[in-house]
């Protein structure tokens, strides 16, 4: 057998199985490559067509074997492939993960890379909050992009800050991003110019209705009903209404609500908030003004 015929047969795998995807992958070939290619310890990047493809090397019987218990793993635990890899990547950055964290898929990220942000920045921007960082991807990914910056890590989960130091650490950042464990904004040590947040914002219906792949996930971190509404938007409403004394002048605040813009401007009609296009469209992340929210 080939490679490349062993990711086509544990393509067909995942989608006879029916598993979930969305946590780094699209479709079933994509998350058949990502797991073929690393239970292989081959790069992710392995070409499988083209002049340097290697879709003709072959596997052995011991490697065919391997890989069909990661599928099947993946298959009857129905857990994101990130859990069984033990790592995630987003904008071409490794980052660890585990069950303590949601895998970091924010489209914050692209936005931070792409310099869509830009514009609302300016040469006083030295401080930047990344609320709920999780595993820390998007604190990381900002020190990255904006090298002139302090840039803070918060989260009200001490197990997903222990996940963001051991990233903070494997991308040897730990001089210029702190962590700290806070429940939304009350224990941050300053006020910013860029604060970033994925909030937790599943409302209460959908919650009751996704994926196991998802279910998977800290709640924590994805219901946004936990003081009891069902829009959820609790943890949304809470950081709105405290953001301002936090906000430098000047300063923004970038906000990713993902599929619940309905809910957003039902809780919050009046609220001038600026709509970024992202990959997944224009109705998932937006940016309010620090005068905006006075």
């Amino acid at each position: 057998m080939t490679l490349l015929e062993l990711i086509e047969n544990s393509a067909e795998r995942l989608s006879q199985a029916q598993v979930h995807f969305g946590h780094g992958t699209t479709n079933a070939r994509d998350e058949a490559a990502w797991l073929v290619l690393w239970r292989l310890g081959l790069p992710l990047d392995t070409a499988l067509e083209g002049d340097d493809s290697q879709e003709m090397r072959p596997v052995s019987a011991a490697e065919i074997e391997e890989c069909a218990l990661l599928i099947e793993a993946r298959i009857s635990s129905r857990k994101p492939a990130a859990y069984l890899t033990r790592e995630a990547w987003l904008q071409g950055l490794p980052f660890y993960v585990d069950e303590r964290v949601i895998v970091p898929r924010s489209l914050i990220a692209e936005l931070l890379v792409n310099g869509s942000l830009d514009y609302w920045l300016t040469d006083a921007t030295h401080t930047v909050l990344d609320l709920c960082t999780g595993n820390g991807s998007l604190a990381i990914i900002a020190a990255l992009v904006y090298p002139d910056t302090v840039v803070d890590g918060a989260d009200i989960s001490a197990d997903a800050l222990a996940v963001a130091a051991i990233n903070v650490e494997r991308h040897h950042l730990q001089e210029r991003i702190a962590l700290y464990q806070s429940d939304g904004l009350h224990a941050v040590p300053r006020s910013y110019d860029l604060i970033l947040c994925n909030p937790p914002y599943v409302n209460a219906h959908s919650m009751t209705t996704l994926p196991p792949e998802y279910q998977a996930e800290p709640a924590i971190a994805l219901d946004g009903n936990m003081a009891g509404s069902t829009d959820g938007m609790d943890f949304v409403r809470t950081l709105l209404k405290n953001a301002p004394q936090y906000m430098n002048e000047g300063a923004v605040l970038v906000l990713e609500i993902g599929h619940e813009r309905d809910f957003f401007e039902a809780a919050f009609p009046d609220l001038a908030a600026v709509w970024l296009e992202t990959s997944a469209g224009e109705d998932q992340v937006l940016l309010l003004t620090r005068d905006a929210l006075l």
